[in-house]
């Protein structure tokens, strides 16, 4: 009887996959937010004379936020999979639901964007200053830096509460995402550079994955 093949070839399974995905996810992040934040004012109600200069840093990161959420699901997938039978219910549902929904988030926001770069390419003066400018942009704020960042303060800690219990990640890992967790459910809106922290979090259990891998694999060779 042939034996059942699977789709994921060795060398792509979890840990590995997990950690290169966490760190595609978060450099990629952090590229395309640092971009955002030096081409478009963090004000929301700022008058949009950024659309007539050069584009180029917005448009870069607006063709980033999609490879930057398939990684984000490859991640997600990866430690699900890590995980397997130790995953509970609850907080699995929680852990993948607010994964789903911040990256839901996450890609509302850069349509509304890229549509705004668009309209602006075609009228630029016609829409620069406009009451459909400032709706729109009024739009992509709350969008990304209020929904998204609660909903990703929600999947840290659900997932530094999977950490603890399944110990996949250090304690002291775990303890940091519930802290910073709050942080963003309570003070993202006085924090400009709150989206920072959930990459540099997803960051972190990558590179503590990446080198947790490296010496077991070391070990098993010199035993």
């Amino acid at each position: 009887m042939p034996r059942p093949q699977t789709l994921t070839r060795a060398g792509l399974k979890t840990p590995k996959a997990a950690a290169i995905a966490g760190v595609v996810f978060a450099v990629l992040l952090i590229i395309a937010f640092w971009l955002f934040r030096n081409a478009i004012p963090a004000d929301p109600l700022e008058s949009g004379s950024w659309l007539t200069t050069d584009t180029w840093r917005v448009n870069l990161a607006l063709n980033l936020i999609p490879f930057d959420g398939i990684a984000f699901l490859w991640f997600i997938g990866a430690l699900r999979d890590r995980l397997g039978p130790m995953e509970d219910r609850f907080f699995a549902t929680v852990f993948f639901g607010s994964a789903l929904l911040f990256l839901a988030m996450l890609f509302a926001g850069a349509a509304v964007i890229g549509a705004i770069v668009i309209l602006s390419a075609a009228e630029p003066e016609a829409l620069v200053g406009s009451v459909t400018f400032h709706f729109a942009r009024a739009v992509a704020y709350n969008l990304m830096n209020v929904y998204a960042i609660k909903m990703a303060g929600v999947f840290m800690i659900s997932t530094s509460t999977v950490a603890l219990y399944t110990e996949f990640a250090p304690r002291w890992v775990a303890l940091l995402g519930y802290v910073l967790a709050c942080v963003l459910l309570i003070g993202s809106s006085y924090i400009s550079w709150s989206f920072l922290v959930l990459p540099g979090w997803v960051l972190l259990i990558s590179i503590h994955i990446l080198i947790h891998n490296f010496r077991s694999r070391t070990s098993a060779e010199m035993t």
